[in-house]
Parts: C-alpha cells; structure tokens; sequence
C-alpha cells in the first residue's frame, strides 16, 4: 500500500500541475518536479502517461480508488480518466465498406447512443494493417487479416458513451456473425469470423491506442 500511495502521490503531482495553453490540450499540457528532475507532459504523451498511472496504480488498488476520485473530481486528471473510461474506437471493416453498408452501420451506432468523436475514410497500406494489428503477429491467422484489411477502404471511428468500450463491444455482437445477437451489426452485415464487418476495442487502453493510430488530438471532438 505504501508503494502505491507513494507511486500515486507521485502521479498526481505530475498530471494534475497543468499550464494548459489552449482549450484544445494542444503544446505543453503539464509541468512539474520529481525527484529533482523536471518533467515535460506534451499533449502527445499525456495520455500514454495516464494509461499507465490507470492500468498500474489506480485499478490494481481498489481501496483508495474512491478517494482518488473524489480528490481529483475537478482535475484534468479526473476528466481524462473520464474521457478515456467512455471512448472506443471503432472500424468498419473493408467487406461493410466493399458492399455499401456504411451509412446504415454509421446510422445504427448513432441510434443506439454513440456519439461521433472523429471519423476518417481510409485505405490502409500493408504496413499500416501490420502495425495496427501488431499484437497478433505470431498468430497464424496475421498475414490472412492483414491482406483483408488492406484490400479496400475502412472507417475509422472513435466514439463516445458512458462505458463505451464494453457497451460497444456488446452492442456490436459475438466476434462470429453467425452467434451475434440478431439486429447486432456483426448479425446482420458479418460474414465470418475473419470478415465480420466491424471491429471493437477490447480494453480502454487497446481504444486509446488505437484512437490515437487513426487520429490526432486536433482531429477528435
């Protein structure tokens, strides 16, 4: 307990000394000391620097999370935990897009609550398509999803809902079309388990990366 209070305290004294710039987190977003050392948060980092204070200090230790809570309910702090508990991103994948199912995707997930934080139609390189989907490179299935998901255009979504990326995920139905939930998106528009129409985050911190692979800050509002 002692480790996390003082990993905590450390935290917060780094994230929650802003000199905001702008309205819109663009340059320097925070400055403050450690340990001697003086610490620049940009806006590019800041976010990545809060997914590990969230992944490694704020929910491994559930006894002082309502505390931290309460003490930074006004923080940028709290406001970017927050922001990312209820953002996800979302793709819809080359087979929807190939066969004219985008407006009636986009229009079923503004329908079912999400709001549209950023949107971009795109063809992904190979590379692009390896990059996104590093974490499954020694899977035998990657040089298959990568050839499908640079075939043809996608697009590219992040969201915005409370518990978004769960929700979402729910929402959007089982990863095999033929077990989603009927009136799903993956029901009525997948095909099979490789081209289900739509991809979903998995964790909070999987849709802050991926989010941020697609878009830049100024891109989402």
């Amino acid at each position: 307990m002692a480790s996390y209070l003082h990993r905590t305290a450390t935290t917060l004294y780094l994230c929650c000394v802003p000199t905001l710039e702008d309205s819109k987190g663009a340059g320097r977003v925070g400055l403050a000391e450690c340990k001697g050392t003086k610490k620049f948060i940009t806006s590019n980092s800041y976010h990545e620097f809060f997914l590990y204070f969230y992944t490694k200090i704020f929910t491994p230790c559930s006894s002082i999370q309502k505390q931290i809570s309460k003490t930074l309910k006004y923080s940028n702090l709290f406001n970017l935990y927050l922001m990312i508990t209820n953002q996800t991103f979302t793709m819809i994948k080359p087979n929807a897009v190939e066969k004219g199912h985008t407006g009636a995707i986009i229009d079923q997930i503004i329908k079912g609550g999400y709001r549209i934080l950023a949107l971009k139609y795109v063809w992904l390189s190979q590379r692009e398509a390896e990059a996104f989907y590093e974490v499954h490179k020694e899977r035998p299935f990657f040089g298959e999803l990568v050839a499908f998901m640079s075939r043809s255009p996608i697009v590219a979504i992040a969201l915005e809902k409370d518990n978004a990326v769960e929700a979402f995920r729910t929402f959007i139905g089982a990863t095999d079309p033929a077990k989603a939930e009927a009136g799903t998106i993956r029901a009525k528009y997948g095909e099979s388990v490789g081209e289900n129409a739509i991809h979903g985050s998995d964790s909070n911190e999987n849709a802050q990366r991926e989010i941020a692979f697609f878009f830049s800050g100024r891109e989402i509002y």
